[in-house]
């Protein structure tokens, strides 16, 4: 039994006859193209014909899956605290050099 779904951004599939999971990273329109990602992290792009073509069951997140969108947002807080102590030590080194100049 086929089933046709279309493609959402952020949903889990699972193709039943490859026996792949991959979630949906966007859908472009224009070009009609997936861009999908399998559980090993490898990233593929689809025609919406070959898409159709699949016979797909949407699924739930797979345990233990992590998402590089949550680990990216904890560097960018990592880097913004960085940054605050960088500017600190800019600040620093500029009086550090005025001081160099008056010498």
């Amino acid at each position: 039994m086929s089933r046709d779904y279309e493609p959402v951004p952020g949903q889990w599939y699972q193709n039943l006859e490859e026996e792949e999971q991959f979630r949906v990273l966007s859908v472009d329109e224009d070009s009609e193209l997936v861009e999908i990602e399998y559980l090993d992290g490898d990233i593929e792009e689809l025609d919406v014909e070959a898409w159709h073509e699949m016979d797909l069951e949407r699924i739930a997140e797979p345990e233990g899956w992590s998402d590089d969108d949550e680990e990216s947002d904890e560097d960018e807080e990592w880097d913004e605290e960085d940054d605050e102590d960088d500017d600190d030590w800019d600040e620093d080194e500029e009086d550090g050099d005025e001081e160099q100049d008056e010498y």
